[in-house]
């Protein structure tokens, strides 16, 4: 039997202030950071995808992934969680139902791959893999909906940890940028 597929939400609203532009926009090879997310998590049979962005991205991130929607946080200065928080919500108003698990990919931790996914995939908790910290499998869902959009998931909820292919990369800075070169 053909497991059903998992949704997954990238987040891809921060300001992206010290990289000094937007990470989702970042060239890696001949793709852009979001489309690469969104191709790998495609490919992976993650649907639907839902990408979860800032206003002024709106439009060049619909452009770089058009089989995905995309929704935009009119306050991302307020945390990631609170991005994430209107990810779901779009996601259960889109399956008419609330998952019971969904894939979390920042779109500036880029360090995954199929793998990655395929051994999370595997996994009924939260969890996240060791080395790439990302993408998390999230399957409690409600908890994350009831906490304030400025927590920290990392302190709030039980994340199991394993060993699965992909590096730690985070694209913050010019340095780290010129690394993925």
């Amino acid at each position: 039997i053909m497991a059903k597929s998992v949704p997954a939400i990238v987040l891809a609203a921060g300001a992206s202030s010290r990289l000094g532009q937007a990470k989702a926009l970042v060239k890696w090879g001949d793709e852009t950071l979001v489309k690469r997310s969104v191709r790998m998590l495609a490919e992976s049979d993650c649907k639907p995808i839902i990408i979860v962005t800032r206003t002024e991205l709106q439009v060049d991130v619909m452009l770089e992934s058009p089989d995905t929607l995309v929704v935009v946080n009119p306050l991302p200065e307020e945390g990631r969680t609170g991005s994430l928080q209107i990810g779901l919500l779009s996601l259960i108003s889109e399956l008419g139902r609330t998952p019971r698990r969904v894939l979390i990919c920042p779109v500036d931790r880029c360090g995954w791959n199929r793998e990655t996914i395929r051994s999370l995939l595997d996994c009924n908790s939260n969890t996240s893999p060791v080395p790439s910290g990302h993408p998390l499998l999230l399957c409690d869902i409600e908890r994350v909906l009831s906490l304030p959009k400025e927590s920290s998931l990392r302190e709030n909820l039980q994340i199991d940890r394993i060993n699965a292919p992909g590096e730690h990369m985070n694209i913050d800075t010019p340095a780290d940028l010129e690394a993925l070169q």
